[in-house]
């Protein structure tokens, strides 16, 4: 006996067999765990949240989620202290878990006051996220004073962006050190999956947020190290560097790390400043790097099994004085 789900746009047919189905029936069915369930359709919680929304003890909630994970229900990832929690996204249990939410009444009082709990909670994130911002936001501003404007460069990367102009959809895409989120928003109607991985809990706090406010699920943000990325290797067809590069002691190793996750014919697309000598930049903004010539950026991608495609370098606009800089986009292919 086995129960089976053809998986959307042409994907073979998956199966669970006996033991695995009623394995993932018997974690779904008990009431706290279709709760958390409903919870996480409508985005990702970590255990504290979890445990604060549904006002019960930490060792019961993991408890709850183990037992969840262990039936395929659930993936569970790890940022610094936290463990968050999403819906199983790729494994046919994760057809079935959605199945079961859709058929719960939404009007049902215990799942709505829980939703309000989870907005409140939210909400909260979201106004410490924007203050942390606003606290920050001087020098972003600062920063973009001295070079090209944001939808210009942006425009630059959709034109470079291979099948940009075809109707088919990157399937992975990683954005390497993502901040705010606003590459994998930009990209979010030409990918199915996206990535954005950064190292500062708080960028991925906001980035998060704007994410789950425009309702970019198949979007998600992660903690971690540029350096050594925890993804294995040949997996993405698309990596993307925007703006993080002149931060990165090693920038190369970055580049290495991004070649890594790339299939073959995936590409990588880097963008960053072009060679400049602001110097205020490595005290007040903690620039690393004074930006890159093409010669450097090249030399990387090919000790990273890349093949350099195309180079453009956006004029720069006037900043402070006489200071300013210019933006370079570098498109790469994986061999």
């Amino acid at each position: 006996m086995k129960y089976s789900a053809k998986y959307q746009q042409g994907r073979a047919a998956a199966v669970l067999d006996t033991k695995q189905l009623l394995t993932a029936l018997k974690a779904a069915g008990e009431a706290t765990r279709l709760r958390i369930l409903a919870l996480l359709e409508q985005g990702e919680l970590n255990v504290g949240d979890l445990t604060h929304i549904l006002q019960q003890s930490q060792p019961r909630i993991s408890r709850h989620l183990r037992l969840l994970d262990e039936a395929g229900l659930i993936e569970r990832f790890r940022e610094g202290s936290f463990v968050y929690c999403r819906l199983a996204q790729k494994e046919v249990a994760g057809d079935l878990v959605n199945q079961a939410i859709r058929l719960l009444d939404p009007h049902d009082p215990e799942l709505a006051s829980d939703r309000k709990r989870a907005r409140c909670l939210q909400k909260q994130r979201v106004e410490a996220s924007q203050i942390w911002f606003r606290e920050n936001a001087a020098k972003w501003d600062e920063i973009r004073s001295l070079y090209i404007s944001d939808r210009e460069v942006e425009a630059a990367m959709l034109d470079l962006l291979p099948l940009a102009r075809q109707h088919k959809r990157f399937e992975l895409l990683f954005d390497l050190g993502t901040g705010t989120g606003r590459v994998l928003e930009l990209l979010s109607d030409r990918v199915k999956e996206a990535i954005g991985i950064d190292s500062s809990p708080s960028m991925l706090d906001y980035a998060r947020s704007r994410l789950s406010g425009k309702g970019l699920e198949h979007c998600q943000v992660r903690l971690g190290d540029l350096g050594n990325l925890s993804y294995g290797s040949e997996t993405a067809d698309l990596t993307i560097m925007h703006q993080v590069l002149h931060f990165l002691v090693e920038p190369q190793v970055a580049i290495r790390e991004a070649g890594r996750l790339l299939r073959a014919g995936g590409h990588l697309l880097i963008v960053d400043f072009a060679p400049h000598d602001l110097d205020f930049l490595r005290e007040e903004f903690a620039h690393e790097r004074l930006g890159f010539s093409d010669p450097q950026i090249n030399g990387w991608l090919k000790r990273a099994g890349l093949v350099p495609k195309r180079t453009q370098k956006l004029a720069a606009s006037e900043g402070r004085g006489d200071q300013k800089l210019s933006v370079s986009l570098w498109l790469a292919q994986k061999a």
